[in-house]
């Protein structure tokens, strides 16, 4: 149980870390000094939650996918994600181009 525990805390830690969610709090608190406290709260309840929902679909995902397939499935998207990066940091989109 301790295992999973820290593997999960450091692996969320270190996503975390510099993520936009951690430079909106900081902005938040910048702004508002006084209210440091409630920034605290709000963002880690929110982030309490988000994980909470991640971790029940999680659970009712694996009653109709194996988690080896789960695993696969999600690596693939990882992949076509950092290509298509890739491709937006090589071939920009031209500024003749119309956007969507």
């Amino acid at each position: 149980m301790l295992a999973i525990f820290l593997k999960t805390f450091g692996t969320v830690f270190i996503a975390e870390l510099g993520d936009k969610t951690q430079l909106t709090c900081m902005g938040f608190a910048a702004t508002d000094v006084t209210a440091r406290i409630w920034i605290f709260l709000g963002s880690a309840l929110a982030l309490a939650l988000s994980s909470a929902i991640a971790v029940y679909f999680g659970c009712q995902i694996t009653q109709y996918v194996s988690p080896k397939k789960i695993k696969m499935i999600a690596g693939i998207v990882f992949i076509i994600f950092g290509l298509i990066y890739l491709k937006d940091a090589f071939f920009p989109i031209s500024p003749l181009s119309p956007e969507l």
